[in-house]
């Protein structure tokens, strides 16, 4: 699941996350997700990175469309609702359609989250993109032959990096997932010197290079490629 850390106490940031609903507006649609903290924890509240990342992927216009994409440790679905909706927005139309060139989205977590992440999914997206966007299980490092190996051209997560006892599974599941020309974007908060040790990891295996800082929320964006590949998107 996405993972991050909880500190006890009150306060704006707390109320949000305890908040049964979180709003927010990309793609030209209000997004209204289902937020579950007491049942599902830290897996079904909607964190900054996620947030950022959909933003970025807005700001930057990054064509999305005929492109198959995965996300990891989805949690509520924020970023692959975002992704859909993105990838089937045509050029210089303000609203969604369904095209032939649609995005191809896969959002995965762990099976205790799925009915959770679906029902959010579900909620979210028209019906003519809901087949465009598929609800999957995927425990990193273990559920691999599920998914075809250096099939998606874009990897996407938000606040997965955590638990230093889940980073050579993710690395392992990054490999897997990626071909020379696919592209990973981590959104993350650095906040222990362990998520600077699985970046290194990381580097050990891919090219990595910081894209984007938002400092009023302290995320930073990462795009990762096999090699010493720098393409642009």
């Amino acid at each position: 699941m996405a993972l991050v850390p909880y500190e006890e106490g009150g306060g704006w940031a707390a109320r949000q996350l305890h908040s049964p609903t979180a709003t927010f507006h990309f793609a030209s649609r209000t997004i209204r997700l289902q937020q579950d903290w007491r049942r599902l924890g830290v897996a079904a509240v909607v964190w900054d990175a996620a947030v950022v990342l959909c933003a970025y992927l807005e700001m930057e216009g990054i064509d999305l469309r005929d492109r198959s994409v995965i996300e990891l440790g989805a949690g509520t679905g924020l970023l692959g609702i975002v992704v859909t909706l993105l990838g089937a927005w045509p050029v210089s139309v303000s609203h969604v359609l369904l095209s032939p060139l649609g995005a191809r989205v896969t959002i995965t977590d762990r099976a205790a989250a799925l009915e959770f992440l679906e029902s959010n999914v579900q909620a979210n997206l028209p019906p003519e993109l809901r087949p465009r966007a598929v609800v999957k299980e995927l425990t990193w490092g273990k559920d691999l032959d599920n998914f075809p190996p250096g099939a998606f051209d874009f990897v996407l997560g938000a606040d997965i990096v955590y638990l230093e006892e889940t980073f050579a599974e993710l690395l392992q599941t990054l490999e897997h997932l990626c071909s020379e020309q696919t592209v990973i974007l981590l959104s993350c908060r650095i906040r222990y010197e362990r998520d600077l040790k699985f970046l290194k990891m990381l580097r050990d295996r891919f090219s990595v290079h910081e894209v984007h800082y938002d400092s009023s929320k302290d995320v930073h964006i990462y795009k990762a490629q096999r090699g010493s590949r720098k393409d642009d998107f």
